[in-house]
């Protein structure tokens, strides 16, 4: 059996993230692949020598508009198939998700839109929830090993929130996001890290305000969701907050194929 070491990772701006080395992190953690969510670059504007130097294929969906939204993955496998986008228009202009094929899984790393600027991009983040299911009902059909991960912008339960009360009616909390990803994992599909866990006091994403991070005031709205099928393969997971690129925290997951 295979062991296989996985990243997923809203770094808010690879750029930014480099400045604070991240570069040197993944040297030292070396890990099999990383899915990287909010990139806001595009393939040319960084310098990728480091990463092939590695090892590393590299596979990039950016947003059309420049320093927005977009995704990464980073692989020492080369993959078998790169699909990117959902073939939703769009989402897809602004680079939210690339779909890989192993010989063993399929991986989709995706960026679900946030709705906390106003009323208009929370209506485009129902419009991507309505989009995604369906898209992931037909990928797991597809391919029966399949994980999905990356920053979901939606905090599941009270457990995965610091203050659920006053966050009821908070963009990433509502009772219709929340309704929608029991619904999602009602589908056949495993929230990993509770496979694993169920302490509470779990976040992978802080506010910059309030000095929340060093509070532990923060939401767990990243995920690794794997298809049920999965569940067997699956043999650790965790949320490493000691890790400080970015204001979200990488998730860490390893599969033993």
């Amino acid at each position: 059996m295979k062991k296989i070491q996985l990243i997923s990772y809203n770094v808010n701006g690879i750029r930014a993230a480099l400045k604070k080395g991240f570069d040197q992190w993944v040297k030292e953690t070396n890990f099999d692949i990383y899915c990287l969510q909010e990139t806001k670059a595009h393939k040319e504007q960084v310098d990728n020598t480091w990463l092939e130097a590695l090892g590393y294929h590299h596979y990039w969906f950016s947003a059309q508009k420049k320093g927005y939204s977009s995704v990464a993955i980073f692989t020492k496998t080369k993959p078998e198939e790169v699909i990117y986008g959902m073939g939703k228009k769009l989402f897809d202009s602004e680079g939210r998700s690339i779909l890989m094929v192993f010989k063993k899984f399929a991986l989709v790393n995706v960026y679900f839109p946030s709705g906390s600027s106003g009323e208009e991009r929370q209506a485009i983040k129902m419009k991507f929830l309505k989009a995604f299911l369906p898209y992931a009902k037909k990928l797991k059909e597809q391919y029966k090993n399949l994980i999905i991960c990356g920053d979901h912008n939606i905090a599941h339960h009270e457990i995965d929130i610091h203050n659920p009360k006053s966050n009821k009616k908070s963009s990433g909390f509502l009772p219709e996001e929340r309704a929608w990803m029991t619904k999602y994992l009602e589908a056949g599909f495993t929230d990993v890290f509770r496979h694993f866990n169920e302490d509470p006091h779990h976040y992978s994403w802080w506010s910059f305000r309030a000095n929340a991070r060093a509070n532990n005031k923060g939401w767990r709205i990243d995920y690794f969701i794997t298809s049920s099928a999965m569940q067997k393969h699956l043999s650790q997971a965790s949320i490493l907050p000691e890790i400080k690129h970015s204001d979200h925290c990488p998730l860490y997951l390893e599969i033993k194929m």
